[in-house]
């Protein structure tokens, strides 16, 4: 499938070519404009179950399918809140682990599924005790909060992440979660708190802007009723 970014940055959009048959899934709501050839559809993968463990990690419940029926045509898609978009590109034998919200679209042959974390990754990593699993093979595209950077973590090697800015991550990389600082007290006076310490090989995606802390500023701008 060829696509391309149209502004990329803080307001990305996907613009996509479908050659006739071809199909896209892709996050509820997240279809902009498209050609007169392309038919869509809400569409629950996975069935009921499936379904509720998006929402349990923070998805939505439907997936879009966007299928050009009638021709070849151009779909655009677009994340709901501002923030860049990246394309993954799944070989077949690795999966990707997403953050909440984090997907965004997705080629037809990739498989949007979910898994339950352990008790502590589930409390404390920020993503809840339900995570979002993606494999492949084709292309997945992810959205972020702010610009998406990737890390590359080379074999036995280690790189520490605030919990709060990851993105996506492969499962040929493991990660613990671990205090900021070497005491409690200093870890939470230095706003970090708790950090995930990633082992590689893999490519590990993470976003620029952290939400949680965005949206506490917000806070200091409403006024408060009485």
């Amino acid at each position: 499938m060829k696509y391309e970014f149209l502004y990329p940055g803080s307001f990305c959009m996907i613009r996509a070519y479908l050659e006739h048959g071809e199909s896209l899934k892709a996050e509820s709501g997240a279809m902009v404009a498209m050609s007169p050839t392309i038919d869509v559809e809400g569409k629950m993968e996975g069935g009921l179950l499936g379904g509720l463990g998006r929402m349990l990690s923070g998805e939505k419940f439907f997936f879009q399918t966007l299928t050009a029926r009638r021709g070849p045509g151009e779909v655009m898609l677009a994340p709901s809140v501002p923030g860049d978009v990246k394309a993954i590109e799944l070989d077949g034998s690795t999966t990707y682990s997403v953050q909440k919200d984090g997907f965004l679209a997705g080629t037809q042959a990739i498989t949007v599924s979910t898994q339950m974390q352990n008790l502590s990754k589930g409390l404390f990593s920020g993503e809840g005790f339900f995570i979002i699993k993606v494999t492949g093979p084709g292309l997945l595209f992810v959205s972020s909060f702010g610009a998406i950077h990737p890390i590359d973590i080379p074999p036995g090697g280690e790189f520490i992440i605030d919990n709060s800015h990851l993105v996506a991550w492969p499962d040929s990389t493991h990660y613990t979660i671990e205090k900021a600082s070497s005491g409690w007290l200093s870890s939470f006076t230095s706003g970090e708190g708790l950090v995930c310490r990633f082992r590689g090989p893999g490519r590990v995606f993470i976003q620029t802007r952290n939400p949680q802390a965005f949206g506490d500023w917000m806070k200091r701008f409403i006024p408060m009723r009485g």
